[in-house]
């Protein structure tokens, strides 16, 4: 029995069908999309056994569900995932990536059963020194927009809910956190996010407008952080030393990739996009907060598959077949896990 919370996200539903596709009893808690195309809603099969629509804020709801289910993994994503929806409403954000973070730990801490559980936070948890260095996962955390605290606060939260709670006093739960880059895929239509509004733009046959041509990103395909997690649980239920422990996980064959450069070689790919750069925008090469992934290679075996091009390549196959023919849209998305599987093997 596998649980995940935030399901119908943009990587809970990579992570959904991944599990979907190696024969997983799936449960899950999400809020209901309100994106009209979102990825999970355009499935036509039921690959959950059971789901419940509702706010991760709601700790009796949380709870109950946690222990009416009795998983035996968990892999919460369920957040706040955007910096300007975490300026616009710091309410609802605090709640669900904190509050709604701890009713999970809480919940988890109530099983009278073993359990395995990653919890999804993310790069931008680490305090940024606007230095080119690449992030450890003892670096010191912070964030100054609402979503990086939050971000930063769970992480904290989770260390400290395992020190007085968990450790030497609860044996069977296992617990670890994982942070990942800037993850890209089909299926993503996030609001002011470079992929999303690129497609949405070429769907639409309207020009965007960028800002910083020049600006670099640490560019990964969801599929990458989604198989670290699946590792990460993996070595987990082998290896209860893990326990307590935080993962980054990034990409090696994707580095220091500009906007322009990014834009240029989705073109390529017969992509009719256009754009426009705003001349009275300042640019300036923004200074990227990188991950270092040592840590999974060393102790999960865990590495980044694709190159950029192969990257790039998933990405436009999937919204050309969206623009095709969305019913197709599973297929296509199993297409692309089981081109990524036999890339791991």
């Amino acid at each position: 029995k596998i649980l995940i919370t935030g399901f119908n996200g943009f990587k809970g539903t990579w992570l959904s069908l991944c599990l979907y596709l190696l024969g997983a009893k799936l449960y899950g808690i999400s809020l209901r999309s309100k994106e009209k195309n979102n990825h999970f809603d355009l499935f036509d099969k039921k690959i959950f056994l059971k789901k419940k629509y509702f706010d991760i804020g709601n700790y009796h709801k949380t709870v109950n569900f946690i222990n009416d289910i009795k998983p035996d993994f968990v892999f919460h994503l369920a957040a706040q995932s955007l910096v300007f929806k975490s300026i616009k409403d710091p309410v609802f954000n605090w709640r669900t990536n904190v509050l709604g973070f701890l009713n999970i730990m809480i919940g988890l801490n109530k099983l009278k059963k073993r359990c395995v559980a990653v919890l999804i936070t993310s790069d931008k948890c680490y305090k940024n020194l606007n230095k080119k260095v690449l992030y450890k996962e003892n670096d010191i955390l912070g964030g100054i927009d609402p979503y990086s605290a939050s971000k930063a606060s769970s992480e904290i939260l989770f260390k400290s809910f395992y020190e007085t709670y968990l450790k030497n006093k609860n044996k069977l739960l296992t617990v670890c956190t994982a942070r990942a880059g800037n993850v890209i895929g089909g299926g993503d239509w996030s609001e002011k996010r470079l992929i999303p509004d690129v497609m949405k733009s070429w769907l639409s046959n309207k020009v965007i407008s960028i800002r910083n041509p020049n600006a670099t990103r640490p560019w990964q395909h969801v599929l990458e952080a989604v198989f670290g997690y699946l590792v990460l649980a993996t070595e987990m239920k082998k290896n209860s030393k893990l326990n307590g422990e935080s993962f980054n996980f990034s990409s090696n064959k994707i580095k220091n990739v500009s906007v322009l450069k990014f834009l240029k070689k989705i073109k390529n790919k017969n992509l009719k996009i256009k754009w426009k750069i705003l001349k009275n925008e300042r640019f300036y090469e923004s200074r990227l907060l990188q991950l270092n992934n040592k840590k999974a290679k060393k102790i999960l075996n865990w590495r980044s598959r694709l190159t950029l091009d192969e990257t790039i390549t998933l990405v436009v196959e999937w919204y050309k077949q969206f623009k095709h023919d969305k019913k197709k849209i599973f297929d296509t998305s199993k297409k692309q896990i089981n081109f990524y599987f036999k890339k791991i093997n």
